[in-house]
């Protein structure tokens, strides 16, 4: 009986001390975008979804380098909502459960590969390529297989490079920023995703070798404008404030913004 009693009395002063330091779960507050208005927001540092954040009235933005961190803020009760793209948040839905999107969402965005001002001549190669790998049913293939199931014996297969492919442009530079499942995210020591596989088979079109730079999503920009990497590839979307920046190539894609929230 005294050990029942000791027991109860550990319980009593675990369960205290979780509420007492936060511990304790945090109840979701968010049910649809217009109840963001005053909330804590987290976002990725430099997306459209931190631009988004800051127009919400009265809202605080929580800026993280990586998704993961926000996530993680989110579980923990830190922060209310992440803007997040649809595609990278089903990745982590998946993987955390609970946490969920709200039914709504914001407007489709296109992602588009960036390059500078100035290189008029790579984006029309780079354009023909994407509407040859458009045609051929390359980049659905890619986007499915990220997509969907990629088991041992699945249908689904991963691109693969073509080593006998011409490279005698030589080195494509792609910078990216490998925190952006399934556009690009680290596996086995090494960066995969959709964009990845997309441009190597952009590569093998061009008569490129593609080298990756992983980088802050943030310092993309810069990079490409420096010609420290001739192109930047993840999950950017088209956006007129970047475009000053920036040229981009056709879509690769669609996607849009979502809205995650605790269960």
């Amino acid at each position: 009986m005294k050990r029942f009693v000791s027991y109860l009395v550990l319980t009593v002063l675990f369960a205290f001390a979780l509420t007492a330091c936060g511990g304790s779960k945090k109840e979701n507050t968010v049910h649809s975008i217009d109840d963001l208005k005053g909330k804590k927001i987290g976002v990725q540092i430099g997306t459209t979804g931190d631009a988004l954040a800051g127009d919400v009235e009265d809202a605080k933005v929580e800026k993280y380098n990586k998704y993961a961190d926000a996530v993680q803020a989110l579980k923990q009760g830190k922060i209310d909502a992440i803007i997040i793209d649809s595609d990278t948040a089903k990745v982590f839905v998946g993987k955390n459960d609970d946490v969920t999107l709200l039914s709504e969402g914001y407007a489709d965005e296109e992602y588009a590969i960036a390059m500078h001002l100035d290189n008029t001549a790579l984006q029309t190669d780079i354009n023909k390529a994407l509407a040859e790998l458009k045609a051929d049913g390359t980049l659905k293939k890619i986007k499915d297989y990220y997509d969907g199931d990629k088991s041992e014996g699945s249908d689904r297969k991963a691109y693969t490079k073509d080593e006998n492919a011409d490279r005698s442009k030589g080195t494509l530079i792609m910078a990216t920023n490998s925190e952006f499942p399934p556009y690009e995210y680290m596996e086995g020591g090494k960066i995969v995703g959709i964009d990845v596989d997309m441009m190597n088979a952009v590569c093998d079109k061009l008569g490129y070798e593609l080298k990756i730079e992983d980088m802050a999503f943030d310092s993309i920009i810069a990079a490409v404008q420096s010609g420290k990497a001739t192109v930047g590839v993840a999950g950017m979307s088209v956006t007129p404030a970047r475009q000053e920046n920036v040229r981009f190539s056709d879509s690769y894609t669609v996607t849009h913004l979502v809205v995650m929230v605790r269960k």
